[in-house]
């Protein structure tokens, strides 16, 4: 799923071992290969995370050429496509062609425009954990092969610290507290959890050990330099993290193919709220009739589980949610096996709470997906332990596993591999994968889920309005000089009733999730798709049915998808 930036080698010499699906050769078919192709060189953890193991002993390159390279390369390919979508494209050949031009053009942006790579470290420190994770977690191939894969990426880790260093010019202080987080965080895995398993995958291999271990030496001491450096950069990180309405508004366009003017969208974002806002505070007062809302949601909290158990109660929401899907016909379940609770990785905590990781489409051998939940830090104090732990209460952890699993991320993993084109595979808009997630919190309390249960129906609610602020807040903070400590997170207390930590990790979260408006909006897009869809359906509509052939189109942009399920629609994705 395409989430962060995405990123010439030969087309031949990677066809045979990927085990890609090819259609009969046509000069589109031959550019998709070449873009992806290009797109695994760039982005090697891209392509190990998508199941594509030809990459797997490479990290990435973030050198200034490398960038350069790569920049020259997306317009070239632009231009190719461009030639190509003046021709006759089959309806499928179409689709695709758009969805890898929002692609291009999202990255162009990003690396052209934008240039995150010049103002946010946190890109840097990130992908080192990221790339050696994907190599250990899962079992594509025997351990010690996986290990020297490891050693390999480990590497390339100073070379990445040094792009960084040499990159990244006056970032925004948001971004330099991140990535000295994210730095830290990542030090103690690679001294620790990465030891500890290269000790278990050498088995008797000694020297593949040895190397594991220099490499690994090196790295420790790089990211302890890196975080230095950051903490020194720091006093003097006075960047501004906003993108402008523009680059907002360009963003929008290709990753989402939405064109509604900021103005309107903000509109939308603040009626949405608002009336989420109002159902909200009706619903509180059945629980604590009377009383200021956050009353309510404090009865919600009160039944958290503690540290030590986050993960069993977690395990237990999988099989209830499950159970609701298969007795009320929602959506067809192609697999009986359950995603893995996990504690999320250290190099991925920052603003993240629970996330479901799966192995991409082409992964042939290691299947496990991973519901990851984030605990509590060991340096946290009480407070923010407990605030954190109050997130996790038994209603929300309800609504978080529908958006995760069931229906949510999972069940669309569980397609992912039915997916109708390499394109689909690959890539896909966060208002589809996110605004699906998001829709089956909202659809399945409509449809039953708790029986009616009030405190059920606030945690929903509670998660909209979650969603409905980051729409408004990450417009504000990109094109109208929000603040995070002053506006945005004052903002998410006050209009969505979020605890002061939760509050402070939202806003900042926006800084460099500009666009995370792309649950509410997905949703709402899904929504008029669905009534579009009944309507055209007639008797012949039933939800299970809608369900089954929204998902199983992979990650398209909604008003693609609307091209796939309304042949000949014309009409709006929202009103």
């Amino acid at each position: 799923m395409r989430r962060a930036p995405l990123f010439v080698l030969a087309v031949l010499a990677v066809s045979a071992s990927l085990g890609f699906v090819r259609s009969p050769a046509t000069p589109f078919s031959a550019f998709v290969d070449a873009y992806f192709d290009s797109l695994f060189a760039f982005t090697p953890s891209f392509a190990t995370a998508s199941g594509v193991h030809d990459y797997d002993t490479r990290i990435e390159d973030r050198s200034t050429p490398a960038i350069t390279q790569r920049v020259a390369t997306l317009r070239r390919q632009l231009a190719q496509l461009d030639a190509l979508r003046r021709g006759s494209l089959s309806s499928d050949d179409s689709i695709d062609a758009a969805m890898i031009d929002g692609a291009i053009r999202s990255e162009l942006l990003d690396e052209d425009v934008i240039r995150t790579w010049w103002k946010n470290p946190m890109l840097y420190v990130q992908l080192a954990g990221n790339a050696v994770d994907l190599l250990m977690k899962r079992a594509f191939a025997p351990p010690v092969a996986r290990l020297d894969a490891v050693t390999a990426r480990l590497r390339g880790v100073p070379s990445l610290v040094a792009a960084m260093r040499a990159n990244v010019v006056d970032p925004p202080p948001e971004f330099t507290k991140i990535a000295i987080d994210i730095t830290d965080g990542s030090t103690g895995f690679f001294r620790d959890d990465v030891a500890r398993w290269a000790k278990e995958a050498a088995g008797g291999d000694q020297d593949a050990l040895r190397r594991f271990t220099a490499a690994n030496d090196s790295v420790v001491k790089s990211l302890e330099s890196a975080s230095a450096w950051l903490k020194e950069l720091l006093p003097r990180s006075h960047g501004s993290f906003a993108i402008g309405a523009p680059a907002f508004a360009d963003k929008l366009r290709y990753d989402e193919m939405v064109d509604i003017p900021l103005s309107r969208l903000l509109t939308l974002g603040e009626a949405r709220l608002a009336r989420d806002r109002a159902a909200f505070i009706a619903t509180a007062q059945q629980i604590a009739p009377g009383r200021d809302p956050k009353d309510a949601m404090a009865a919600l909290e009160a039944d958290h589980p503690d540290a030590a158990n986050l993960l069993d109660w977690t395990k237990a929401t999988l099989e209830r949610t499950r159970a609701f899907l298969v007795d009320h016909q929602i959506v067809d379940i192609p697999s009986e096996v359950r995603p893995i609770v996990a504690e999320t990785p250290p190099y991925e905590r920052i603003g993240t709470f629970a996330s479901m990781d799966t192995p991409g489409a082409y992964e042939a051998k290691a299947t496990e997906a991973f519901y990851y939940v984030t605990p509590v830090e060991a340096d946290w104090d009480s407070t923010h332990a407990l605030e954190h732990l109050r997130l996790y209460n038994r209603s929300v952890l309800d609504l978080i596993t529908i958006h995760e699993a069931f229906p949510g991320h999972y069940i669309q993993f569980l397609y992912a591999k039915q997916f109708p084109t390499k394109t689909r595979k690959l890539l896909a808009a966060n208002t589809n994968v996110e605004g699906w997630a998001h829709y089956g919190e909202q659809m399945m309390i409509e449809e039953g889920y708790g029986n009616g249960d009030a405190k059920l129906q606030l945690a929903q609610l509670s998660e909209a309005l979650l969603r409905d602020c980051r729409w408004v807040v990450g417009i504000k903070e990109h094109t109208q000089g929000l603040t995070v400590e002053q506006g945005a997170k004052q903002y998410f207390e006050e209009q969505c009733f979020q605890q002061p930590a939760n509050a402070f990790e939202e806003a900042r979260r926006g800084t460099y999730d500009p666009t995370y408006l792309y649950y509410a909006l997905g949703k709402l897009e899904i929504y008029k798709l669905r009534a579009d869809y009944q309507k055209a359906m007639g008797k012949g509509f039933s939800l299970k049915r809608f369900h089954d052939e929204f998902v199983k189109q992979g990650g398209v942009p909604i008003k693609l998808i609307r091209r796939i399920m309304l042949p000949g629609d014309t009409a709006a994705v929202l009103e």
